[in-house]
């Protein structure tokens, strides 16, 4: 991976190999590009264990370390992913959620590492984008979901 000027660093406890690979079969434009073994015991892994995996994310260039327990995922932190139909939202939530993750509302779910995601039909950035009446619809419409439903956002938007 050819680094760029700003890389975004994840931490995990061990499975920053695990994951990166789950996101490279799970999103388009995602790949593992490097696998980094720590090269002498550290606080965190053994000499020889995976200590950095550089890879990304539709795109965006991310490392993720194995730094251990210490630090815990928060929502403070999200990957949001735009979605353009109800099959693509459903299949990213599908994979995130059926592999271990868990269910939040508002199109929020975390992987199984702790990592939030957001999972967001574009249907519903243009709905908010419109403001007014309409946008609140689709915005009351969203805070009573889970996983977001296109046709309900729609449905909001026409007042229906």
């Amino acid at each position: 991976m050819s680094k760029g000027k700003n890389t975004v660093c994840i931490w995990y406890d061990t499975g920053a190999e695990e994951a990166a690979n789950f996101y490279a079969a799970t999103f388009p434009d995602t790949r593992v590009t490097g696998v980094h073994r720590a090269p002498s015991d550290n606080p965190s892994t053994k000499a020889g264990a995976v200590l950095t995996v550089e890879f990304t994310v539709m795109g965006i260039p991310c490392l993720g370390l194995n730094g251990g327990p210490a630090f815990k995922h928060t929502e403070a932190f999200s990957m949001q992913v735009t979605t353009e139909d109800q099959e693509e939202t459903d299949r990213y939530w599908d994979a995130i959620v059926g592999n271990g993750g868990e269910e939040s509302m508002c199109g929020w779910c975390r992987d199984k590492w702790g990592i939030s995601w957001q999972i967001t039909p574009r249907a519903l950035s243009q709905a908010m984008a419109q403001g007014g009446e309409a946008g609140k619809r689709a915005f009351e419409a969203m805070m009573e979901m889970k996983k977001l439903d296109i046709a309900r956002i729609e449905a909001a938007v026409r007042g229906e």
